[in-house]
């Protein structure tokens, strides 16, 4: 008699790894990072204090911080011979597309010998810095305008800011990016950080491990979704929009893109963080017709259904009413994200063994092999 094996689709309930990162308690909509609730660190930190907290376990004293800000910083700047690659790129090609190729490229470029999980940490620090002028580099290539170079004197988020446009941020503005840069930083096992620790698990190097997130992340149901709300918040074009938009979605069985998630049963806390600062952000930027739709949106669709609001709902009106293009949405996602997914790499180096998971064959067997010609 043969077993009944169950198969948890999508690894649905599996527990494939522990990790010291981050605590997702999906139940009661709460997220910790490193024991550290998510809103006392959105209301309170940094990007950089972030990712400190994130790869050495603590928070930093002002000098640890200092010093890391400086390190951070330093390690900003892409080499003449990478900017000149980027200019030979397709000017459709999409940030994540580049994005994706340029890690690649830099992982070439790193001739150090050594195993992955010796060089890892003198890798990381590099990448999270550069994540962000890529993508804001490839925004003014692919617009025929030279990179701003970044600076040093400010912090990652304002910097990040700066080089998409040129222009010193508003302090208000700054500081909402920056708070959505801590609130997207890990995720614990998510379909790109499990992807990054399977490739970090056969000890491939550090490069190839971010490469392989930045894949999972350009996906529209993980990174590529805040894009889609957007777009449809734009398609809908008013509040008065909103709720015959909703309704017609459901009649049809349709998805409300922001809406439902995979582990949080309770509204996800982030989400819950960026609704005051979409709030902020439309006050920012003079036009507040976004957030009252998405306000308008969320009442429609959880009058209907149970479905808990999302990262991606209120990041996507956040980003536009900053006025970043809809499809660097997600290279800002990635700009937040190499923090979580460069701890994780780190992790499992430090207690390997190969991701290899089972299947349950379902396809024909004993089949006899039929010479071509009888075929």
């Amino acid at each position: 008699m043969t077993e009944t094996v169950k198969v948890a689709k999508g690894l649905e309930g599996v527990v494939a790894e522990a990790t010291r990162l981050s605590d997702v308690q999906g139940d009661i909509g709460r997220l910790l990072y490193r024991g550290y609730d998510i809103n006392d660190l959105a209301a309170n930190s940094t990007f950089e204090e972030t990712v400190y907290l994130l790869w050495y376990g603590n928070l930093p004293t002002q000098t640890q911080l200092d010093a890391f800000r400086a390190e951070l910083a330093a390690q900003r700047a892409l080499s003449a011979d990478v900017i000149a690659e980027m200019k030979m790129y397709p000017r459709d090609a999409t940030p994540m597309d580049v994005l994706r190729t340029v890690v690649s490229s830099l992982g070439a470029r790193d001739t150090t010998k050594g195993d992955a999980a010796t060089l890892a940490p003198q890798q990381a620090l590099p990448l999270t810095a550069q994540m962000a002028t890529i993508a804001a580099a490839w925004n003014a290539i692919r617009n025929q305008r030279e990179p701003v170079a970044p600076r040093a004197d400010l912090n990652h988020a304002a910097n990040f800011l700066y080089m998409l446009t040129g222009h010193e941020p508003d302090p208000r503005a700054a500081r909402i990016i920056d708070t959505a840069l801590v609130l997207h930083a890990d995720h614990s096992l998510n379909a790109s950080t499990f992807v990054a620790r399977s490739i970090a698990s056969t000890l491939s190097d550090l490069y190839s491990a971010i490469v392989g997130a930045l894949a999972a992340l350009k996906g529209p149901l993980h990174g590529g979704a805040n894009e889609a709300v957007m777009r449809t918040l734009l398609k809908i074009g008013s509040v008065e929009g909103v709720e015959p938009y909703v309704n017609d979605a459901f009649a049809h069985k349709g998805k409300v893109m922001g809406f439902g998630h995979r582990v949080y049963r309770a509204n996800d806390p982030r989400a819950e963080y960026l609704r005051k600062i979409a709030q902020d952000a439309a006050h920012v930027s003079g036009n507040d017709l976004w957030f009252t739709m998405q306000e308008k949106m969320r009442a429609a669709v959880q009058a209907r259904k149970n479905l808990p609001v999302n990262v991606d709902f209120y990041s996507a009106s956040v980003y536009y009413s900053l006025a970043i293009p809809i499809d660097m949405f997600t290279p800002v996602f990635a700009v937040s994200r190499i923090a979580g997914w460069t701890a994780h790499v780190l992790e499992q180096y430090a207690d390997n063994r190969i991701v290899r998971p089972d299947a349950l064959y379902v396809g024909a067997r004993d089949l006899s092999y039929v010479p071509i010609q009888e075929r």
